[in-house]
């Protein structure tokens, strides 16, 4: 006796078809699954067993083998119980079904039958829809999730039973929408908003040219100045998500097991921050079955990195490949993943060990050795990747005293969306969506300077103690500062305040 249930899995972001295939035959009641199956699918076999008895049907006196094809790809996690169980029941006869050889099945046991939710069913509805399925069988709290694609049909269910009765009968079950229209309008809607910031009007204003130009920044200021105030706030002026993109981090969010029950779809920007003791496995994404990292979960949205220095120097440095390439690879002996990085970096930190250096209230105990240990925990190249920095100083009394209200975020989006805009009509027809991922062929096209604007870069090259490396990235924040005033020409205003963006380039012993 054979029988065929179709079910999925998620390899790195992306679902695929699995084939669970069940053959009944004489011998020692027992259940065998083979087909890589990992620790959780191995296990399946005594939750099936149990909640196939408790469901009111019988475990067939025979031997049974499952395979899980394609055979190659090791299988993890415990969405095969459901299929596993229904193939068990096709197999001995106890359900015939017209429909089950058009249909895919996900979903845990428990050992009373009752079906329980389980990772990625966005990327397996995209797939279930891209092999032409009619429908998709799920546990009523991936229900939501598996609808987003709008176009198979969803059948959420509570049980085993329930399972068994849309195979059977599924003219008598009503299928399950959503209206995605209706999730962007209840949904997009931060809890923290830019009017909140009392004083720091450069910092602000600095923030508004990064989420402009997609430029990563650095804050640099004494404790309790709102640098984490500030970068939580960052989110809420980047331009909404679009569906493509929304999807994407769905996606991830739901491999991840981190998509809320109540959200099916992710309409925010994601705001990650790691604590400074995070692994460069947690941060990158790795481990024995590998996992989207903190870097993957920030894709679209922002990675915020408090107390920067305070981060390992190997986890810092693995940051730099998604940096440049907004994505990240993960490889193994049996398989190579990729998964999405492109995010918006916004990292804090203090100016010297004890916090107070420059401070003019609070004297700094910090020996210039110090200084200089401290900022070298953050690379050369990691610093070559955040275009912009900014000191932040600590807030006057009379700004924190001030009772009106700051500028809202809702009025900052509105100008980065108008440059935004101004970039994409810039690149159209490229790879580049930004200012912040020009390339030295842009540049030389797009930022061309002459006149004061050149003379006022080789004078603070010279002057100031600029690096050779602040030149590019000085010229991308220029553009963009540019495109906020909407000049097709970067003038030496845009440069002057593109220069004041590069605080660490400039030697700080001259500051004591």
């Amino acid at each position: 006796m054979f029988s065929k249930i179709f079910s999925a899995a998620v390899l790195g972001i992306e679902g695929y078809i699995v084939e669970v295939e069940t053959h009944l035959e004489k011998g020692v009641p027992s259940i065998a699954t083979v087909g890589l199956p990992e620790g959780a699918v191995r296990e399946s076999k005594e939750r099936v067993w149990a909640a196939v008895k408790n469901s009111g049907f019988h475990i067939p006196g025979k031997r049974m083998t499952v395979n899980l094809a394609p055979a190659d790809i090791k299988k993890e996690g415990s969405a095969f119980d459901l299929p596993i169980a229904l193939g068990i029941l096709s197999a001995s006869g106890q359900i015939n079904s017209s429909i089950i050889h058009e249909t895919v099945i996900l979903g845990e046991l428990a050992l009373d039958g009752k079906v329980r939710a389980i990772r990625g069913t966005l990327p397996i509805a995209v797939a279930v829809k891209n092999q032409k399925f009619k429908r998709i069988i799920v546990p009523a709290e991936n229900a939501k999730e598996a609808a987003i694609t709008g176009e198979i049909k969803v059948y959420p269910i509570s049980n085993l039973t329930e399972a068994v009765d849309v195979l059977q009968d599924v003219s008598q079950k009503e299928n399950f929408t959503i209206d995605i229209d209706e999730i962007f309008s209840d949904t997009i809607k931060y809890n923290v908003d830019f009017s909140d910031v009392k004083g720091q009007q450069h910092v602000k204003r600095a923030l508004e040219v990064a989420a402009s130009g997609g430029h990563n920044v650095l804050l640099m200021g004494p404790p309790g100045s709102g640098k984490t105030m500030l970068a939580k706030r960052m989110v809420t002026i980047l331009p909404d998500l679009t569906l493509d993109e929304a999807l994407e981090t769905t996606k991830i969010h739901s491999v991840a097991g981190i998509l809320a029950e109540d959200r099916a779809l992710v309409v925010t920007r994601p705001f990650r921050s790691p604590h400074h003791t995070i692994s460069d496995a947690g941060l990158i994404g790795g481990g024995h079955i590998p996992r989207p990292g903190e870097v993957s979960l920030a894709h679209h949205g922002v990675l915020f990195l408090d107390e920067l220095p305070e981060f390992k120097k190997n986890v810092l440095e693995v940051m730099r490949q998604p940096m440049e390439d907004g994505k990240v690879s993960i490889s193994r002996a049996a398989l190579s993943l990729t998964y999405p990085a492109n995010f918006m970096l916004v990292a804090a930190m203090n100016p010297c060990p004890c916090g107070y250096f420059s401070d003019p209230v609070h004297e700094c105990t910090c020996t210039v050795p110090m200084i200089q240990r401290y900022r070298a925990k953050i690379s050369g190249p990691l610093l070559d990747r955040i275009d912009i920095h900014v000191e932040v100083p600590a807030v006057k009394y009379d700004e924190l005293s001030d009772r009106r209200d700051g500028e809202s975020s809702q009025s900052i989006r509105e100008r980065v969306v108008r440059a935004r805009k101004i970039q994409l009509e810039r690149y159209k027809g490229t790879s580049i969506f930004c200012n912040a991922d020009m390339t030295e062929k842009h540049l030389k096209k797009f930022c061309a300077i002459e006149g004061s604007s050149n003379e006022l870069m080789k004078r603070a090259i010279e002057k100031l103690g600029l690096s050779a490396r602040a030149y590019s990235r000085v010229l991308k924040v220029a553009r963009t500062i540019a495109d906020l005033e909407q000049s097709d020409v970067i003038e030496a205003q845009h440069i002057s305040e593109a220069i004041q963006y590069r605080s660490l380039d400039r030697d700080f012993t001259t500051m004591m």
